[in-house]
């Protein structure tokens, strides 16, 4: 018996079989039941989807024995005929290799005759954007005002590309692309009927690469099965395809959260070394930094992600801000637009990901830029930069109650020693942070402990890096230890003089310069 492709021998032969289109069928449906039936129908929407595969089963509901009729029995000769191509009076046209006028002009003089053996004359016309301007003119009268027994059913990936004239003649369907966890289970039955083992990962990845079209995840299904026999597993796929393994990505974007330039440069070069191609680096890093904002913005939905949820480590989440991994992201697009011109690909990969792995120690274009705004706005003002929400200030005897503790440390585990341990380690990792602690005074009650800092912006920027250093503190201590940023804002409000020398220390602090002795700025 001849090989048949997947995608023809699971092609939809009744409405019901459509996957992922249940508005265009129950409508289609009822109004065949009506009795109301259009002469002339516009399917629209992406490739692999089911429009084809509907105006097929739409000419057999209209030929049908039993017809017209929503459910086409499928085993009268006029259903027989169409489901195999056979039918005289269904007459399939591809728009995009009859495009001229004369072509329309033939359909035209055909039209006056009626059909062979069926209720209806069909003719299913798939691209028709692609019919000429003139091609169009010459078609708008016929499809207006055609004979009661001729049916047109355009089909279309470009609807906006057929004239208006065209499109309020006719009955408009938009298909939809189909849901991940639909494709999967068609690719599962599939799989069952061809008597193949396939992992999940490998499924998943299938209906991904999809992107939502049938056709595309049955296409891919036969190519994948033919390499990998009886057992298809993500393993085999990612070394027959030449893609990078999940873990290696993970593995690379850890190393690069860390800062660790040299880890991430060789984990990159045993990658391509597999023969992974320079681009497939940049997409799967590009795709995976896309899934890790979204996770970032709270989205779990895997089909959303492209990734499974596992995949992005906690670790990872917390060494990069979202607007980090905004600037990775943009950093991988422009790498990818760019290597077309460059001398050697390689060099451009490994230059990104040297560039990536610095990320998480400094701050993003976008956040320094909104500093010296915010800068900018307090030397105008002349007042102190501190957070306008009442929750965020601490008057002078609370402060004074903290530093009580800090000053009679009975029975306090902390010392000054576990601090600097602390910020010693935070060094190397999150330079930025450790610098605004280090100017920051501290105090702790017995049992939680309190960051004193001088700005909004340094106190926000602690408190997004908590987890973190809670983490570190806890560890050091061998128990958990609370920690609370507060602004240091006295009740009296700021003099002239703390005014300016906190604008000197967030300088300091945001370009990481030092005070040279004998400079212009004297306490007034």
């Amino acid at each position: 018996m001849a090989y048949e492709l997947t995608a023809s021998k699971k092609r939809p032969q009744i409405f019901e079989e459509l996957s992922g289109q249940q508005f265009v069928t129950s409508t289609l449906i009822s109004s065949l039941s009506q009795g109301r039936i259009a002469h002339a129908y516009l399917f629209s929407g992406p490739r692999g989807i089911g429009k084809t595969s509907a105006a097929r089963i739409l000419a057999k509901a209209l030929n049908c024995e039993s017809g017209p009729t929503g459910t086409p029995c499928g085993t009268c000769p006029n259903c027989i005929e169409i489901a195999s191509g056979n039918a005289l009076d269904v007459i399939e046209i591809d728009g995009a290799s009859n495009t001229s006028v004369n072509d329309v002009r033939e359909i035209k003089n055909e039209v006056l005759f009626a059909p062979n053996s069926s209720r209806y004359k069909v003719y299913i016309i798939d691209e028709v954007h692609m019919l000429s301007n003139s091609a169009f003119n010459a078609l708008l009268k016929t499809i207006e005002e055609p004979p009661p027994y001729i049916v047109f059913i355009f089909a279309t990936t470009e609807g906006h590309r057929v004239p208006s004239t065209i499109r309020s003649r006719c009955q408009q369907f938009h298909f939809q692309l189909i849901p991940l966890e639909v494709i999967q289970n068609k690719l599962a039955e599939a799989a069952d009927e061809e008597h193949i083992t396939i992992d999940e990962q490998a499924l998943f990845w299938i209906a991904k690469e999809a992107a939502g079209s049938l056709r595309d995840a049955y296409t891919l299904f036969d190519q994948i099965s033919a390499f990998s026999q009886d057992e298809i597993t993500i393993g085999k796929i990612q070394e027959n395809l030449g893609l990078i393994d999940s873990d290696a990505v993970s593995s690379l974007v850890d190393h690069i959260s860390q800062g660790n330039t040299s880890y991430a440069l060789e984990a990159i070069f045993a990658v391509l070394a597999q023969g992974v191609s320079v681009e497939q680096c940049i997409v799967d890093l590009a795709e995976y930094f896309r899934s890790l904002l979204f996770v970032k913005q709270g989205i779990t939905r895997e089909s959303l992600l492209g990734n499974r949820l596992e995949e992005f480590p906690e670790s990872v989440l917390n060494q990069f801000s979202a607007i980090q991994i905004e600037t990775a992201l943009e950093m991988l697009l422009d790498t990818y637009r760019n290597i077309r011109y460059s001398i050697n690909q390689r060099y451009d990969l490994e230059l990104v990901i040297s560039r990536l792995s610095q990320l998480p120690g400094r701050n993003p274009p976008q956040e320094i830029y909104h500093q010296i705004e915010q800068l900018k706005e307090h030397l105008r003002s002349g007042t102190s930069l501190h957070s306008t929400e009442p929750t965020k200030r601490q008057d002078k005897n609370t402060r004074t109650e903290h530093e009580n503790s800090k000053e009679n440390p009975a029975g306090n585990p902390l010392t000054e020693a576990d601090i600097s341990h602390l910020l010693k380690s935070l060094q190397e990792q999150r330079p930025t942070i450790a610098a605004l602690l280090a100017h920051a005074s501290w105090s702790f009650n017995g049992s939680e402990l309190f960051f004193y800092l001088d700005s909004s912006y340094g106190a926000d920027a602690v408190r997004q890096e908590l987890t973190q250093i809670s983490a570190k503190l806890s560890q050091k201590a061998g128990k958990e230890i609370p920690i609370s940023i507060i602004e240091n804002v006295p009740p009296e409000g700021p003099s002239q003089e703390s005014t300016e020398d906190a604008t000197i220390s967030m300088l300091q602090h945001l370009f990481r310069g030092e005070i040279i002795s004998g400079g212009s700025h004297e306490s007034k």
